[in-house]
């Protein structure tokens, strides 16, 4: 993410605690560096290890207060892979009409834009009568080289 995102990040992350009552703390300043300085989408447990390694003293509960403030904020995004496992997406900010395809097996997310999509919504939504507040399209399904080859070097988290 470029400087001038991470700093509206900042500034609305900054806006949105300040309508709370809550102040900003270098912890924070650490998570949100963290979460915002990856392309890659991650678990809470994930955050707190890159977190931590800006700044030492990033407690996980912490982490675990800051994450449901960064998705009511708008600012990252949650896809829940069910079996409480959860997924935090920092590209919402950058690419906000994004959807996703999940491997069930090797849990790989693969980020795609589609406008066919983003139309084919829309469509749907006023002949239905409905003004969505948000949108998402998460499509799960089974990757091609584990069927293939039975192994996959996408696998990254062990199957919930």
């Amino acid at each position: 993410m470029d400087a001038t995102v991470l700093e509206r990040v900042r500034e609305s992350l900054q806006e949105f605690l300040t309508s709370k009552g809550m102040r900003r703390t270098i912890q924070r300043e650490a998570i949100i560096d963290a979460a915002f300085g990856t392309k890659e989408h991650f678990t809470a447990e994930e955050l707190l290890s890159m977190a931590r390694r800006i700044e030492k003293s990033v407690s996980r509960a912490t982490v675990y207060r800051t994450l449901p403030l960064l998705v009511q904020s708008g600012l990252l995004h949650e896809l829940d892979l069910g079996s409480d496992t959860k997924i935090y997406d920092p590209n919402f900010v950058e690419h906000p009409t994004h959807n996703h395809l999940i491997c069930v097996d090797c849990n790989r997310i693969i980020e795609f834009e589609d406008t066919n999509i983003e139309l084919l919504e829309n469509c749907i939504s006023r002949r239905l009568g409905f003004s969505p507040s948000s949108k998402a399209v998460t499509i799960e399904g089974h990757c091609d080289e584990l069927k293939l080859k039975g192994t996959c070097r996408n696998r990254r988290r062990p199957n919930p």
